[in-house]
Order: structure tokens, then sequence, then C-alpha cells
């Protein structure tokens, strides 16, 4: 098995012996804007089927080289990356994009269709991306930090789930190219609060490197595929449904500044 730091290794498609952790049935649940075809490979809305731009953790090194990362962050924390950490940390992501995506509404005087839309655009994507990434968690099943330190101290608890990919990573990777599509004018601010939060789950010593790293590849890489499903819808006179906002408003995003 190489480098995988695993502990039961899923492999088996919640067949055979009982998957334990938090949801670990959540890869098979209903998609929006992705399939899975009658092999069980995920596709595209059109069937296509998708190379999901992830790194195969059997290649990875963690005890090696991704464990040291952590020790080190860990032994030269600060209060700014603890207050990362923990912001980022309070709760799934969703409490911290929802609000994200609501100030974007408010700032461009969005009409309520469009609110709407942009609303379900996000969270039907934010479920996609989820989904995806338990699915891999619960098929690779790899170890957390302090699962081969047994002495680090975290900054916030360690989730009950496998580690690779991190979710917070990849779901932020995803909103951030969704919202972009949307508010073209504040895309480099999505870009620095989605790397922010998929580097906070380093600061907490709860993730390696890695994860979140290849978390947000993911993550960008579904919000890549989201946007192009949303390009190709029309109204009803053959015009595409989106505009995007291309006219910054200087909207002041959460979260708020650290010190």
């Amino acid at each position: 098995m190489g480098n995988l730091p695993r502990w039961s290794v899923l492999e088996r498609k919640i067949y055979g012996r009982k998957a334990t952790g938090l949801e670990p049935s959540a890869g098979s649940w209903r998609l929006f804007y992705f399939r899975r075809n009658k092999d069980g490979q995920l596709t595209d809305h059109q069937g296509k089927p998708i190379k999901l731009a992830i790194r195969n953790p059997f290649t990875i090194k963690f005890r090696g080289q991704e464990l040291p990362a952590v020790q080190r962050m860990l032994k030269h924390k600060t209060e700014r990356t603890e207050r990362i950490a923990k912001y980022w940390g309070l709760g799934p992501p969703t409490k911290q994009w929802t609000p994200i995506i609501e100030r974007l509404i408010d700032t461009y005087g969005v009409t309520p269709p469009r609110a709407a839309r942009i609303l379900a655009a996000m969270q039907a994507g934010i479920n996609d991306a989820f989904l995806i990434t338990w699915a891999l968690k619960y098929r690779w099943d790899v170890a957390r930090p302090d699962q081969l330190d047994r002495s680090l101290k975290t900054i916030i608890p360690t989730p009950k789930f496998p580690g690779y990919p991190s979710g917070h990573s990849v779901i932020s990777g995803t909103a951030q190219v969704v919202l972009s599509y949307f508010f073209p004018a504040e895309s480099k601010r999505l870009r620095n609060l989605a790397e922010e939060a998929a580097l906070s789950r380093l600061y907490a010593g709860i993730h390696f490197p890695v994860d979140s790293r290849e978390g947000l590849r993911l993550g960008r890489q579904i919000g890549r595929i989201i946007v192009k499903a949303l390009k190709n819808e029309k109204d009803n006179g053959g015009l595409p449904i989106d505009k995007g906002y291309t006219i910054w408003k200087r909207a002041k995003l959460p979260p708020p500044p650290y010190l």
C-alpha cells in the first residue's frame, strides 16, 4: 500500500463490512450537476465521463513529507493563524460561504429571480462537491495528522471522518469558481478567500498540506464543470440566462480582518 496511511481502505463501495464515521454513504446520494453512469462512473450533466483532478494518495508520502509540515505549523502557530483556523473551522463550509453569497447579492442589487438562481446554483454545486469529496474520502480512508502523531495538539477538534481530500478546500474551490462566474468583479477576492479557507485546515492541524492543496484543485475543477452547465442554459428567447456583474462595487465580504 506504499505510503498511504489507512485504517480500513474502503475500496468496497460501501458493500461488505459496514463503514464507520460520519455519513459514510453520502458519496452515493443524489447529485445535481453531475451524474453516475451504469458503471458507477462520474459524468458531467451531458454524460461525458470525468477524470477527477486529484492526486492518488498512494503516491503521497504522508508520514515522511506531509506530517513534518503539520508539526512545524503547529509549533510556530501565531494568534493570527489560530484565528483563521477557528473562523473557518466553525461548522461546515456552508456556514462561512452562505453569508458571502448573500453579501454579494445585496451589494450588487441582484433581482429576486436571479438571487434565487444564484443561491440554488451555489448550494446545489456545494452539495455535489461535498458528495464527490465524501466518495473519495471513504474510498481512500486516509488518516489525519493526529492519527500518525498522537502527540499533536490541534487548534480545533479533528473531525470523525477521513482526511483526504479536505472538504473545506473542495467546497471553497467550487464556491470560488461558481461565484466568480456570477460576480467576475469580485474574482480576486473570492480566490483569496478560497485559498485562506483551504490553508486554515493546515493552520488547525487537522489536515496535511496536500489535503488542502489537492482539495482546492478538485473543487475548482468541479466549479468549472458547473459553470459550463450554467452557460448552456437559455431563456425562452434562446439567450443565455446569466449575466456577470462586472463593475466592481467593493463588496465587504466576511471574514472580518484578523490581527
